[in-house]
């Protein structure tokens, strides 16, 4: 799970075994944290089943309320639409591509070193080369 502060470009992630509607909120909530309770946040969304809310299980709909935190869905099949895909383009390609990782934890390791990375460099050229031929949005 990731998410990408758009005055900042900061990018926060976490690297979890399942995604379901519980590590959703624990990271929804993490990325709540990270901010004064008085300032509204927004959350932009692809519409993955963890992400929604509802009738069933209105956990996340019910917190973001709580919590002063909006949540913003781009349209099926338009995630493309979400800022933070085109980070993925670039993620991938630091950490995956032409990779054959001896294990789950060798490869989350590697990820988060590259978010790390990424945090420090987000002027790096070739960063941003992949970065924009991946930006739609």
């Amino acid at each position: 799970m990731a998410a990408l502060n758009l005055m900042t470009d900061h990018m926060f992630g976490h690297v979890k075994t399942n995604k379901n509607r519980t590590t959703f909120l624990a990271f929804c909530r993490y990325l709540r944290s990270l901010y004064p309770p008085e300032v509204r946040i927004a959350i932009a969304m692809d519409n993955f089943s963890p992400h929604l809310s509802t009738k069933k299980d209105q956990r996340v709909g019910n917190w973001a309320k709580e919590n002063n935190v909006e949540l913003a869905y781009v349209p099926t099949n338009a995630s493309w639409l979400n800022r933070i895909e085109c980070q993925f383009t670039a993620l991938h390609y630091f950490t995956l591509d032409g990779t054959d990782h001896r294990s789950h934890e060798e490869q989350n390791s590697m990820i988060r070193r590259y978010i790390a990375w990424r945090n420090r460099h987000k002027d790096n050229e070739a960063l941003r080369d992949i970065s924009m031929r991946a930006k739609v949005a």
